[in-house]
């Protein structure tokens, strides 16, 4: 659980000073760790010195790539080796790639589409992304089920009452979730024929990536029920999942 009177360290490089861990499945534009831990591989991209995530999909660390030892049997012209200045930063070759492999061709050809369209089903763990907000209830878009990253997307709803497992008559949707976050959830009902009904009562679930309104920048929690800007030090609430 979070501690209520922790005080967040603001980092001269904009970042939040808390180790993160590496998400076993990342989505579009999701912050997988800093480019002196890492190297961007294919379907990943550095900004900032930090790598993001490309696509959508599961996220592979591969080890340090080592240059071959063997002596070579061709005549080209050897390549130059990067010079090492002291205090030069890691080559590329010494760091952990990261990499986001893309589905396999084989797997959307026509013969499998109509039995390999994933449905959510009751219990069932998801990820979605919160695109309205209403007094009563926020509209998600469900990206991934059961850490597969779906096809096409899925609208869920995720009201007053499934938002927390205590003080249920005190939950503000506005105070909980906004437009853009990243929420962790289960699947508690089919619902009607348009919408699946999502609850974030239990810890382990709630907004697991959130950006500040001010200036669109990651936020790290603090809190089970804030999140805070690294850069301004500004607090917005938020129904926190708690971390694994």
């Amino acid at each position: 659980m979070y501690s209520i009177g922790f005080t967040p360290r603001i980092s001269h490089d904009n970042h939040p000073a808390i180790a993160m861990a590496l998400p076993s499945i990342a989505l579009p534009g999701q912050l997988l760790g800093p480019a002196t831990k890492y190297a961007p591989g294919p379907g990943t991209h550095m900004h900032d010195q930090q790598v993001y995530a490309s696509i959508a999909g599961p996220v592979v660390s591969s080890p340090p790539s080592s240059v071959s030892e063997k002596p070579s049997t061709s005549t080209s012209t050897p390549t130059p080796k990067p010079s090492s200045k002291p205090g030069s930063k890691p080559t590329p070759t010494s760091l952990p790639l990261l990499s986001i492999p893309r589905p396999s061709p084989t797997s959307s050809s026509p013969s499998s589409t109509s039995t390999s369209t994933l449905l959510p089903t009751l219990s069932s763990p998801i990820l979605a992304r919160i695109t309205r907000l209403g007094p009563r209830f926020a509209t998600c878009a469900i990206l991934v089920i059961d850490s597969t990253v779906c096809r096409e997307t899925f609208q869920g709803l995720i009201r007053r009452e499934d938002v927390r497992a205590t003080e249920k008559d005190k939950v503000r949707i506005e105070d909980s979730f906004r437009v853009g976050d990243l929420v962790r959830g289960v699947v508690i009902s089919l619902g009607d024929q348009s919408n699946y009904y999502i609850s974030t009562a239990q810890n382990e679930y709630g907004v697991v990536m959130a950006r500040s309104e001010d200036g669109g920048g990651a936020m790290f929690p603090v809190s089970w029920r804030e999140f805070c800007d690294p850069r301004t030090g500004v607090r917005e609430g938020r129904k926190v999942a708690k971390p694994f």
